[in-house]
């Protein structure tokens, strides 16, 4: 038992040995030498920063509703009002594309105009009919002229009619997209009124361009539109075609294929 004891307390003293020498090992003396650095130049400011200052902007940089990144150079929001412009300013753009159909108002034209940016308006108009008996927030019925009119029936439970198409035309969302692909006129703002339908409809065609599920298209559309979603809006992007357009260049990052 002894010869045991006396083992083991040999061992405990060569461990305990071994871990002073192991935290020895981990000091060393680093000897640290002194810069001046008083008569050293600072770097040259990169070719990034000479040319592209910040803007400078006064007041406060209030965004406007239901503003939105969408894609790089591409951004949506609703009406911007004057509190908002601040922030446009900020945002250095090139365009706005406006989907309302009324006068651009005098207060916004002049600070496109001071600011430098082009407006491209595509007067589409907001309003919806009223929908039919029974379709509560699952219908809405839009009538189009008889040369806009398509052939086809949807059916729900008790009543037949035609096929609902958002009251947006086709043509006005074509023109909207070529300016909006066309990299010239980024960075871009997308607005209508309060940035949901009529920007959310424009949106949702140019995310098919960029191969986006249905699901996905409208999972965005619904999160700006909320509890005002229109299933119309989401039968005019499941139905519009894209195929004459995927001529357009396009060099941001929806070129992935």
């Amino acid at each position: 038992m002894k010869l045991i004891e006396k083992s083991m307390n040999k061992t405990k003293f060569m461990t305990m040995q071994e871990e002073e020498e192991d935290r020895g090992e981990g000091f060393h003396k680093i000897e640290v030498a002194m810069i001046d650095r008083s008569n050293l130049s600072p770097p040259p400011a990169s070719a990034a920063t000479a040319t592209a200052p910040l803007r400078e902007v006064s007041g406060d940089l209030i965004p406007p509703l239901n503003f939105a990144m969408v894609d790089n150079g591409i951004f949506r929001s609703g009406f911007p009002d004057t509190a908002n412009f601040p922030f446009i300013k900020s945002l250095g753009l090139h365009s706005i594309i406006s989907l309302c159909p009324e006068p651009y108002p005098e207060n916004n034209m002049q600070f496109l105009k001071s600011n430098g940016i082009s407006l491209f308006q595509f007067g589409i108009d907001g309003s919806k009919t009223k929908c039919l008996p029974g379709l509560e927030n699952e219908v809405w019925l839009h009538i189009w002229g008889s040369k806009h009119h398509k052939e086809g029936s949807y059916t729900n439970g008790n009543s037949k009619t035609s096929e609902p198409f958002v009251d947006i035309l086709d043509n006005k969302i074509r023109e909207a997209l070529k300016v909006l692909l066309d990299e010239k006129n980024h960075p871009l703002l997308i607005h209508c009124k309060r940035g949901k339908h009529r920007t959310g409809c424009l949106v949702g065609c140019m995310r098919k361009l960029q191969k986006w599920c249905l699901t996905s298209i409208f999972d965005e559309y619904q999160r700006f539109a909320a509890a005002k979603a229109r299933v119309s809006d989401q039968r005019f992007m499941e139905l519009f075609d894209v195929s004459n357009l995927k001529h357009i260049p396009m060099s941001f990052s929806c070129t992935s294929s």
